[in-house]
């Protein structure tokens, strides 16, 4: 993964120690443009089709099913930051899903919003391809 936008990275102690929910919000952010792309590049949808599509990633479920996935994978430091935003308080929860998949889903959207603050993009490549399991192979 690139460094979009030429973000100069900070340091994984400084990410580390923003709010969970700003990193969600962030890597909620990178987990759409990414999943946009890999529909996009695939051809197999047509335009009235990607956004469907893509919502089936994006949304709460979709998002609490890679953390399921991945939680083995994330590593130390990963993982209290996912369990960190996984267990904030909250009262937005949306209401299409229920709040365990809200919650798993914030936490997986912190760890990306984690990675691609503090520039470890080949990290972030990693997840977010795993995430996808055999999906998208391009």
């Amino acid at each position: 993964m690139q460094n979009l936008f030429n973000l100069n990275p900070i340091s994984e102690k400084k990410a580390s120690i923003i709010s969970s929910q700003t990193l969600a919000f962030v890597g909620d952010a990178v987990h759409s443009l990414f999943i946009r792309q890999k529909v996009v590049l695939s051809n197999k949808f047509k335009i009235k089709d990607l956004h469907l599509t893509t919502v089936q990633y994006v949304k709460a479920g979709g998002q609490s099913e890679a953390s399921a996935k991945l939680i083995d994978e994330f590593n130390f430091q990963e993982l209290a930051i996912y369990k960190r935003a996984r267990n904030y308080k909250t009262t937005n929860i949306s209401k299409n899903s229920s709040v365990g998949d809200y919650k798993r889903a914030t936490g997986f959207e912190a760890v990306l919003g984690f990675l691609y603050l503090s520039g470890q993009f080949d990290r972030l490549q990693f997840i977010l391809n795993k995430s996808l399991g055999e999906h998208y192979d391009n």
